[in-house]
Parts: C-alpha cells; sequence; structure tokens
C-alpha cells in the first residue's frame, strides 16, 4: 500500500529521523537535518555500501577528498559550461521555476488523464480539452511523441515554446500560456541558463581570481587522484575508487522532501576497465547494485526498474547511461544511476593538467586510458527511499479481541536503527531497572540499543514499532528471581521466554 509523502514526512519528524534545519529561526528553504535514527539509518546504509564494495573486494580502494578544488578542475570535466538547468520566473511574484520540471509535470498530468479516459480515444467527437490536446500533440505537424516525452532534453527554445508560444501543448487549445503554479499569472521571463554550482571566494580578495566552487559531485576528485592511486597502491586495471561525500547543487527549485536538496550525500564509486569491455563491466555493475539493493538494504524488487537512457539524454560524457528508478509516491524517478563514462574525464583532465593519465597493462605492455564505469548512488536517497519503502499501517487483534492499527516503518534488520530494546515492566523497579542496564551494556558491545521505562508497556512496544526495532526485550518479576527475559519479535509480535546469556541477535 502507498502512503502520501506528506504521512511519511509527519512520521519522519515525529518520530526522529528527519526534521527541518535551522527549525528555531523560521528554518531554511529545503533544509533537513538526520535526527538520531535518521543518522543512524544513513550510517547503517553506509557501512553495508562500504562493507560490500569496499572491504570484501581487494579490486577497489577508498578516498576521502576535500570539497574545495582548484577552479580548473570544473573547467575540465564540463561542469562550468554543462551543469546547469532552464531557469525561469513568474514577473508577477517572481517565484523562479525550472523550466524543463514545470513541462514534466504539466505532461504527466495530460497523459495520466489520457491513460485513465482510454474510451474517449474512440470518441471523435468528445469535447474534453484532455483528449483534444492528445490528437493535437500526436499531429505530425507537432513532432511530439507523448510516451517518450523528456522536457530535461530539449533546448531552451523548446521548452519556451511549450511555456508560452501558441504553437505546442497547451497554448493550442487554451490560447495562453502555462499559468504559474504560484500566483496563476501568465507572463514569464525569458529562460535562460542556471549553472547550478555554488560558488565562493578563496583568500580575502574579491575579484573574480578569487573565485572557487563547492563540489556539485565527488566523481572529479577520483580522477584527479587516478594518476597517485595508480603509482602508490599498486593496483591493477579493472579496478575501482570510492568515495563517501558530501556535494552541493544550487537548485532552483528543492522539492519532495529529501528527493532534491542543496546539500547532498554521495556514495560514488569510478570503475576503471580496459576499452572494448566497458559495456561486459556496465551490465556487471548492474546486477551487483541491483543486488545491494534488493538482498542487502531490502528494498521491494517491484518499486525497482532500470530504464535507459535515450540518445537524447545522454550526458555529454556518457556512452550509455541507466538510471535506477524507484516508485516514489509521485511517481517513478531516478534513484541511482549506473552510466558508461568513457575516457571523457581522464583524457579531459590529461589535456587540462599535461599530465600523463594512461595505463600500462605489465603483463602486455598495452597503453591505453581506460574507461570508467559508474555505478554511484546518492546516499539521501537512499536514507528517503529505506523511509518510503518501510512505512505501513496495519490492523491487529488486540487481547481482548479489539481491532487496532499501528504504524511500522518494515526496516530490515541490516539497516533498522536499533536493533534491540530494553524494556522495564515496572518503571519506578531500581532492581529491573539495574538488570536492564546490565543487559543493555552487554549487547551495546556489538549492536546500537536504547533502554525505554517510560509510559506503559503497550505505547512503547507502539513507539518501538513505529522505528521499527527487530526485537524488544521485557525485563518483569520473572527476570528478577530465573534470569529470563521475554523477546517479542516485531514481525509477528509473538513473545518467546528466553535466558538473559542466550540472547542473541
Amino acid at each position: 500500500m502507498w502512503y502520501n509523502l506528506e504521512t511519511v514526512v509527519g512520521w519522519a519528524k515525529r518520530r526522529g529521523f528527519v526534521y527541518p534545519g535551522s527549525d528555531i529561526y523560521g528554518g531554511l528553504a529545503n533544509a533537513w537535518d538526520l535526527w538520531p535514527y535518521g543518522a543512524i539509518l544513513r550510517k547503517n546504509i553506509l557501512d553495508l555500501r562500504w562493507k560490500t564494495f569496499v572491504q570484501k573486494r581487494q579490486d577497489i580502494v577508498s578516498l576521502d577528498s576535500q570539497i574545495l578544488m582548484n577552479p580548473k578542475v570544473w573547467v575540465a570535466s564540463g561542469h562550468v559550461w554543462w551543469f546547469s538547468d532552464p531557469l525561469i520566473d513568474c514577473k508577477k511574484c517572481w517565484t523562479r521555476f525550472r523550466a524543463d520540471k514545470m513541462i514534466e509535470e504539466e505532461i504527466n498530468r495530460i497523459t495520466t488523464y489520457i491513460k485513465e479516459h482510454p474510451n474517449q480515444w474512440q470518441d471523435q467527437n468528445s469535447s474534453d480539452p484532455e483528449w483534444n490536446l492528445l490528437l493535437i500533440l500526436q499531429q505530425p505537424m507537432y513532432r511530439l511523441d507523448i510516451n517518450n516525452l523528456v522536457p530535461e532534453s530539449w533546448t531552451f527554445e523548446d521548452q519556451k515554446k511549450f511555456i508560452e508560444s501558441e504553437i505546442i501543448a497547451w497554448t493550442v487549445i487554451l490560447k495562453h500560456p502555462l499559468k504559474c503554479p504560484n500566483c496563476k499569472a501568465k507572463d514569464w521571463t525569458d529562460i535562460r541558463k542556471f549553472n547550478l554550482m555554488f560558488k565562493t571566494k578563496q583568500w580575502v580578495t574579491e575579484d573574480s581570481s578569487a573565485d572557487i566552487y563547492l563540489r556539485p559531485e565527488t566523481a572529479q576528485w577520483i580522477f584527479v587522484n587516478f594518476k597517485n592511486i595508480l603509482d602508490t597502491m599498486r593496483v591493477r586495471v579493472p579496478f575501482g575508487i570510492a568515495q563517501v561525500g558530501k556535494a552541493f547543487r544550487n537548485e532552483i527549485t528543492p522539492w519532495n522532501f529529501l528527493y532534491r536538496i542543496r546539500e547532498l550525500e554521495q556514495m560514488e564509486i569510478e570503475y576503471f576497465v580496459e576499452p572494448g569491455t566497458d559495456l561486459e563491466w556496465l551490465e556487471e555493475w548492474k546486477k551487483l547494485s541491483h543486488n545491494w539493493r534488493v538482498n542487502i538494504i531490502w528494498i521491494t524488487e517491484e518499486n525497482l526498474r532500470f530504464r535507459k537512457h535515450e540518445d537524447d539524454e545522454l550526458s555529454h560524457y556518457s556512452k550509455w547511461t541507466y538510471d535506477v528508478e524507484y516508485k516514489f509516491p509521485w511517481g517513478w524517478w531516478e534513484l541511482q544511476w549506473i552510466a558508461d563514462r568513457t575516457d571523457f574525464d581522464l583524457t579531459a583532465h590529461m589535456k587540462e593538467s599535461w599530465q600523463n593519465m594512461q595505463y600500462t597493462d605489465p603483463k602486455t605492455g598495452k597503453r591505453y586510458i581506460p574507461y570508467v564505469i559508474e555505478p554511484s548512488w546518492g546516499l539521501t536517497r537512499a536514507v528517503l527511499t529505506a523511509m518510503l519503502d518501510s512505512y505501513d499501517e496495519e490492523s491487529y487483534q488486540d487481547v481482548n479481541g479489539e481491532t487496532q492499527t499501528r504504524t511500522v516503518a518494515r526496516f530490515h534488520k541490516n539497516i533498522a536503527p536499533i536493533k534491540f530494546a530494553i524494556l522495564p515492566l515496572i518503571e519506578k523497579s531500581q532492581e529491573m531497572i539495574d538488570l536492564a542496564q546490565q543487559i543493555l551494556d552487554k549487547l551495546s558491545e556489538s549492536y546500537i540499543c536504547e533502554l525505554d521505562a517510560k509510559w506503559w508497556i503497550g505505547k512503547r512496544y507502539r513507539r518501538q514499532d513505529e522505528i521499527w526495532t527487530p526485537y524488544c526485550i521485557t525485563i518483569d518479576h520473572d527476570s528478577l528471581a530465573e534470569g529470563t527475559v521475554t523477546i517479542r519479535d516485531r514481525d509477528t509480535m509473538q513473545q518467546t521466554r528466553v535466558k538473559i546469556e542466550d540472547i542473541k541477535f
């Protein structure tokens, strides 16, 4: 069952996962802080990623690099010229929008309507403007395939036409531009490029020579350090370099909770291969990544799919790119990207820096610039996906036979923030509190646990269900007399009596 985003956001705030940043000062637009449980969830996902792709592999090494770099890096990588979005402003309220996203939302609304009213395809006398619009969009003069509309790949001029001309889409029917989502006006500025990199100053001067950028991605540090790692770590192609770190993007319109934000975290891997073997490795990394998502952090497989980029969608550096899409509450959107970056980055940095980025095969003597497979994932989006995929509400029969509803967060125990909750039955019993503390001290050597003695036991169970703690350990009078405790399983809600020394995860 799907729950709307507002429901999940409310739960995340209420139960200590995510909260608005700078909240006591009224917040900052689309800035979010990971609170205690959210921070643990993030760390668990990161640790599993690191264990799977770095710790357990001999062909991937790690890197932890600076946020600031020489500005020439971003010239060589193409970010100065390519890393931009189409910006448009409403002239009445001066709210700023991404033109391609406005178009995409409009197209999604139109096509969704058409799919929900298929019979109108056959009704030539229909006066419904949605149906008429579909016919117009299909006419050869507009050259628009409604099943393959990707506004991000349109030119700025095409986007401008869609929004305000009388040639394409809504304007043909309604004879006026799209309305501003904020104030409903129909008066727009020209579309212009908006570079997404945050600019700051180095040194104390304010001239342009001091301009420097906060990194918009973590990949370039890997390419810049390629030669040094090749020389010092005795690695051989194929091999990879992994890094986790913050990236910053001056998004025009951040939206949908943690999905598109200005400060994010990336789990980067760049895997270097011999040219000609790149497509085989691309398929291999698709399999490895899918297995990690489904079998390690347990994202529901039915909510995932691959989508291959069309030729006009590909980034300037990419030969092949696949998006791993997740079925978010607002539709199928990108969760991870797996790209064949060819030798673009290493070649670009070799030309700009005059440093040799060629690799020499020690067995054959063959020299080449490696191709790069990039199976990278946004850590912030991984946290969001885990919360969305886990949230649920279910009905059950209580001890009196009455139907009750409980909120649960079905995190797999691999990523559940709290592994054990120790619950003394009577809050005022110092003996129970002391025994609970002893058990907590023992289990905390290996797991993150929580001692909860507030409120009645049923309410504490409900609280642990909401953060999806796998096991609740209840201490009662028999615990003091016999050295046994009751362990409640979160999934079945069944309770089992075990000796304290036999508690295990």
